[in-house]
C-alpha cells in the first residue's frame, strides 16, 4: 500500500471511528452521504468494519415495526429520501422485514410528494413549485432503487421524465451548465421572472446531479436500454460543460462554476470531489470512455489528496468544503455571487467527506 492510501484510510477509519451525525436525533441525508460512502468501503474491501458501522448507526433510526424515528413523511421534504438507499443495504445484509417496511415509509413519501405542472417532485413544502439540481440525487436514485427491486420498473418512465425536466428547465446551453434551481410559478425573488432559474451555476449542486444520475444508472435494469441511453446521453453532456471550466492547475472546480476570475471566488471540494467520483463510476460501468477522462478523475482525487487532507489539530481533517447553501427561506438567500462566496468554507463536512470516500472506493475498484 503506497503513502497516499495509508494517508486516506487513516482519514477514513478516524471519521468512521469518532462519526458525529450533522443533525443529532433528525433522519438527515448528510449522514447518509457518508453511510452510502461506507457500503461502497465495504463492497470493495469486504471489512466488516465499515458494515457494522451501517448497522450500528441505523439502529437508532429504524424501529422494529419499520417506523422510522426522526422522520416525517409529511413534510415532504427530498432530501429526506436519499438515506433511504441505505435500507436497501441493511435488508439484503440481513433479511430483517424491519428495512422492508422501512423503505416503504419513505417511499410512501414519494408518491404523494406534490409536484410541479411539469410533473417534478418539490423539493420541500416550504419551497412550493421548486425544483433544486441537488433534488434529483436526493429522490430519483431510491426512486430508481425502488423501481428496480420491487416496482416492477412500472415507473421508470417517470424517473426519466423528471430528469428531462430538469435539462428542458434548468440547462444553459450557450455555457453547457445546469444552474441551482428553478421556480416553476417564477414567483421566488431569486428567480428569473422570464425563466424561473436561480441566477447562478453553483458546483455542488452540479455534482449532486452528476451523481444523481450515474447513481440512478446503477440502480436500474440495463436490459431497458431506451431509458439508460437517455440518461448517459445527460451524463455525457453535463460532463462535457463542466470540464470546460476545470482549473488547469489543481484540476478542481470552482464554486460559482463559470466565474474563476470573480472577486471572492475559490476552488471547491465536495464538488471538485463530486465530479471525480461521477468520472471514475461512469469509466468503471463504461458509460465514459475509460482512456478519455479516467486520468483526469484521479488527478481530481490526488489534488484534494495532496492538497485539501491536511493534519489540523493534530489529526487529518479535509478542507475547503462550502457548509452549505440554499435559496430563499428565512435567510431569504439570494443566489447572488455575493451569498455563495460568503457562506462558511470549512472542514470535515459530511458532505464533503462523503463523496470523497466514494471516490476513493472507486480509485480502489479501478485499481483491483
Amino acid at each position: 500500500m503506497n503513502n497516499t492510501n495509508e494517508k486516506v484510510e487513516k482519514f477514513i477509519k478516524e471519521y468512521i471511528d469518532n462519526f458525529k451525525s450533522a443533525k443529532d436525533n433528525k433522519w438527515n441525508y448528510e449522514d447518509g452521504c457518508v453511510l452510502k460512502s461506507a457500503i461502497m468501503m465495504y463492497e470493495v474491501t469486504a471489512e466488516e468494519y465499515y458494515k457494522k458501522f451501517i448497522l450500528d448507526y441505523l439502529k437508532k433510526y429504524i424501529n422494529e415495526d419499520g417506523s422510522i424515528n426522526f422522520y416525517n413523511n409529511m413534510d415532504y421534504n427530498i432530501d429526506n429520501v436519499s438515506t433511504g438507499t441505505v435500507l436497501f443495504f441493511a435488508y439484503e445484509e440481513t433479511g430483517d422485514e424491519k428495512y422492508r417496511t422501512a423503505i416503504e415509509n419513505i417511499m410512501d413519501q414519494l408518491r404523494k410528494q406534490p409536484r410541479t405542472e411539469a410533473g417534478n417532485f418539490w423539493h420541500k413544502m416550504i419551497y412550493p413549485n421548486q425544483v433544486w439540481l441537488d433534488g434529483l440525487y436526493m429522490g430519483q436514485v431510491f426512486y430508481m432503487q425502488y423501481e428496480t427491486k420491487f416496482g416492477g420498473k412500472e415507473h421508470y418512465n417517470d424517473i426519466i421524465s423528471q430528469f428531462k425536466n430538469v435539462r428542458k428547465y434548468i440547462f444553459n446551453e450557450e455555457k453547457g451548465l445546469y444552474y441551482h434551481a428553478y421556480d416553476s410559478l417564477k414567483e421566488q425573488p431569486w428567480a428569473n421572472k422570464e425563466t424561473g432559474v436561480s441566477p447562478n451555476h453553483w458546483l455542488r449542486a452540479i455534482g449532486w446531479y452528476l451523481l444523481a444520475i450515474i447513481d440512478t444508472m446503477s440502480v436500474m435494469e440495463q436490459p431497458i436500454y431506451e431509458y439508460y441511453r437517455e440518461l448517459q446521453s445527460l451524463f455525457k453532456e453535463a460532463i462535457a460543460g463542466v470540464l470546460q471550466y476545470q482549473d488547469k492547475e489543481t484540476g478542481l472546480f470552482y464554486q460559482i462554476v463559470d466565474k474563476a476570475d470573480a472577486e471572492g471566488n475559490y476552488l471547491e471540494t465536495s464538488g471538485s470531489v463530486k465530479i471525480a467520483y461521477a468520472i471514475l463510476k461512469a469509466c468503471r460501468m463504461k458509460v465514459l470512455l475509460s482512456e478519455k477522462y479516467e486520468d483526469n478523475a484521479f488527478h481530481i482525487l490526488n489534488s484534494l489528496i495532496d492538497t485539501r487532507l491536511e493534519e489540523v489539530d493534530k489529526k487529518l481533517q479535509l478542507g475547503g468544503i462550502c457548509g452549505v447553501a440554499g435559496l430563499g427561506g428565512k435567510e431569504k438567500r439570494d443566489g447572488t455571487l455575493k451569498y455563495y462566496f460568503n457562506e462558511p468554507v470549512i472542514y470535515d463536512d459530511h458532505k464533503g467527506v462523503g463523496p470523497f470516500i466514494m471516490a476513493y472506493s472507486e480509485s480502489l475498484r479501478i485499481k483491483k
